[in-house]
């Protein structure tokens, strides 16, 4: 198809196409901009389609003065639906939304401390814009390179940086190949980086999360486990992939990503159960996760809950504390999709999304708040623009 449009009450605006050709995008872009008055735009975009840098060359030439931040993708949301090789743009418009951001680059190297600060300046530069006495409210946005292994500490570092404003975002992916990511801002395309988006606006908003599973009894404790790469390579003093096939009843030679998806692993933080899923199983039966793990750290198997009925709930609590969803800005763990295919509920889990208004990614992780998640959906639901007027 070619580049299609949805404009929403209010004022934000998607753009999407599913055609290799960077150039035409951005003079879509461009032409759409113009229109909506945007100031700022979101780009989400598969690899598999189209390379970052050729598509931050073509911003230069057709939309030089639109700022931007965006990352690749495990698959994408549009207003259709779920979707795979697509690029996907957010354009928000200069009345009602004001923007700053920042790309951190070289993650590896960086200090926590320094990404605190640079959080606290894009605050004040954000203040300085809409004024002290303006009654918008702020919230952030994270892209974080899926593939850093420091989600969790740039999270927090970001977290830090925010006093009281929320925080949601996605990790970056690139199709399930886990090689590389891409992340984009303003002409910068980088790896190992992270983008810090803080946004002011006087549309309702609410930031929320779901997900669907609760804990068994079924335990598994890191017994052995390379934290710097995320790799744990005993559970309970036994191979990671045996004793995990164990527990949830599967031979080890048999473990897909899909079987990672359909049986996620939860820690208990505060209270409260947050998965920790697997990404993938290595020749000598370690398992690579997704999330930051430790020697000592207690696992609890997970069964999972219906995920269309949990995620339609979500939705509909949100409608009730916003008085009517406009459009929904979501980030959605590719694990989620993968179960979802998994128990042949794809079509409905992408309807839901298509219903309420639904664009964002699939990530390879998932920010919310001061954490740095897995098979979760987090995301920002708006108002309409009457709502706050």
């Amino acid at each position: 198809m070619a580049s299609s449009s949805t404009r929403y009450a209010s004022g934000l605006s998607a753009l999407t196409t599913d055609e290799p050709d960077p150039n035409a995008f951005a003079r879509a872009i461009a032409a759409e901009a113009a229109i909506v008055d945007a100031g700022f735009a979101l780009l989400f975009f598969s690899q598999g389609l189209v390379d970052a840098a050729a598509l931050a060359q073509a911003l230069k030439a057709y939309a030089p003065s639109l700022a931007y931040a965006g990352c690749s993708t495990a698959g994408e949301i549009t207003p259709q639906g779920l979707e795979e090789g697509h690029i996907l743009a957010l354009l928000l418009p200069s009345a009602s939304f004001s923007t700053v951001s920042v790309m951190v680059e070289n993650l590896s190297s960086s200090s926590m401390d320094s990404i605190t600060g640079e959080v606290a300046a894009l605050r004040r530069l954000l203040r300085g814009r809409i004024g002290h006495d303006r009654s918008k409210g702020i919230f952030a946005l994270c892209f974080i390179d899926g593939l850093s292994y420091a989600e969790e500490a740039v999270t927090s570092a970001i977290h830090w940086g925010l006093d009281d404003v929320p925080l949601i975002g996605g990790s970056a992916g690139d199709d399930l190949k886990f090689e590389t990511t891409r992340l984009m801002a303003n002409g910068r395309v980088a790896s190992d980086s992270a983008i810090i988006v803080l946004v002011a606006t006087e549309i309702p908003f609410h930031v929320f999360k779901t997900d669907n599973f609760i804990p068994t009894d079924e335990k598994l404790v890191v017994t052995a486990s390379d934290p710097d790469h995320r790799i744990v390579r005993e559970f309970n003093a036994a191979n990671a992939a045996e004793e995990y096939a164990a527990s949830v009843g599967i031979l080890p030679q048999t473990l897909t990503p899909l079987s990672f998806a359909s049986h996620p692993v939860v820690v208990k933080v505060g209270g409260e159960y947050y998965c920790r899923s697997i990404q993938r199983m290595h020749p000598d039966g370690s398992l690579s996760f997704f999330c930051a793990i430790d020697d000592g750290i207690v696992l609890s198997i997970a069964q999972p809950k219906n995920m269309v009925e949990s995620t339609r709930t979500a939705f509909e609590d949100v409608e009730h504390k916003l008085g009517g969803i406009d459009m929904i800005l979501g980030f959605d763990c590719v694990l989620r999709r993968l179960d979802a295919r998994n128990r042949q509920v794809f079509r409905d889990i992408s309807e839901l999304y298509r219903t309420n208004k639904v664009i964002g990614f699939g990530t390879y992780g998932e920010q919310y708040r001061s954490m740095h998640l897995n098979q979760t959906f987090t995301g920002i639901a708006f108002g309409e623009r009457q709502a706050a007027e």
